[in-house]
């Protein structure tokens, strides 16, 4: 039975404004042209991920031909089709996603690429799983870990999952949506100290207990009603401080709902065990908050042996890259080389 011809979104004017209008963007296999202008303006295509900073973890990580590496956060895979490129032949990479809904898009654009399942496999699992899937597939260690800490452009632009405040969508946040209890729940069920915490420890934010005041407790629908909300508390700031402080606001909740400095504890704690000796660790983080847990734990695992060298310093995006991709101004990377023999 033949498929009925749907026709695609319309919009006002020359150019598409809402997620699932840019139509185009979100078929880059049919509108490789389209997509291409679009990373060349430095805006990511809807429904994509730009990877961040690959050139810097290739350094690091130097992967090589028969390794065994692991892309602990998958996304879009971006990153893992480069590691891919390199382990190959003889090498296998180990992709984890708890997204269900971007997981399998990702692994049959993989799977799509020639990648088979002797050479990939996807599973859905936090990065707080990584030991797990590891004993699941009978490896006793990675030669390279790969961990992106941010959350994913397709999980940002689309206004179904709760994440941005540019598009009314609903309040959500979660990155399983199966589990666990939306952005909404959190507020509603919080009262005003437990939140203003939850704002200062996730985000820095300097206005958390006149913002926690305001929302805690209440209900809201929408992630722009909530923004509406944190700027009407923050009424007598500036303009651009109100926004800067609902992402804050923003980034903290989604931090909490999904449990992330929990599970980046549980898998700091875990690397030294996954790795082989001499293998590479690479961690891309977004804020101050995971740098800090990450910065320490390679710190007390070089003290203890379990690293034979940690990064002193945090690398950046070049200021070509974050010109091109602003998405990748906050990000900082780091790393560390398991003890024993090196590669």
């Amino acid at each position: 039975m033949d498929t009925p011809h749907q026709r695609r979104p319309r919009y006002r004017g020359t150019h598409p404004r809402r997620f699932e209008q840019k139509y185009k963007e979100l078929a880059p296999e049919r509108y490789a042209d389209t997509v291409a202008k679009v990373i060349a303006a430095g805006r990511t295509p809807a429904g994509s991920h730009v990877p961040i900073m690959v050139a810097e973890i290739l350094d690091v990580l130097r992967p090589h031909p028969g390794d065994v590496a692991v892309d602990a956060t998958l996304g879009w895979g971006g990153h893992a089709r480069e590691l891919l490129a390199r382990i190959l032949p003889g090498g296998r990479l180990i992709g984890l996603d708890c997204d269900p809904v971007e997981l399998p898009r990702t692994e049959g654009r993989l799977r799509n690429l020639g990648f088979g399942p002797d050479v990939f496999v996807a599973h859905r699992s936090n990065f707080a799983g990584l030991e797990k899937v590891l004993q699941a597939e009978s490896l006793h260690g990675a030669d390279c870990i790969l961990a992106d800490l941010g959350v994913s452009s397709m999980q940002l632009d689309d206004p179904k999952r709760g994440f941005t405040m540019k598009h009314a969508g609903p309040l959500d946040m979660r990155m399983n949506p199966r589990r666990g209890r939306p952005a909404s729940l959190l507020i509603e069920r919080s009262d005003a100290e437990s939140l203003a915490s939850v704002l200062a420890e996730n985000a820095d934010e300097p206005n958390a207990d006149a913002i926690a005041t305001t929302i805690a407790g209440r209900s809201f629908r929408t992630t722009t009603e909530l923004a509406a909300a944190v700027r009407k508390a923050l009424s007598m700031l500036p303009e651009d401080e109100q926004d800067l402080s609902v992402r804050r606001v923003f980034q903290a909740l989604r931090i909490a709902v999904n449990d992330e400095m929990v599970c980046l504890d549980v898998l700091l704690r875990n690397l030294p065990a996954c790795l082989k000796p001499g293998g590479r660790v690479a961690l891309l983080t977004f804020h101050s908050g995971e740098d800090r847990r990450v910065k320490k734990a390679f710190a007390e695992g070089f003290a203890q042996g379990c690293y034979a060298a940690v990064s002193d310093e945090v690398t950046r995006a070049t200021p070509e890259e974050r010109r091109a991709n602003p998405r990748s101004r906050s990000a900082k990377l780091r790393w560390a080389v398991a003890a024993g023999l090196p590669r």
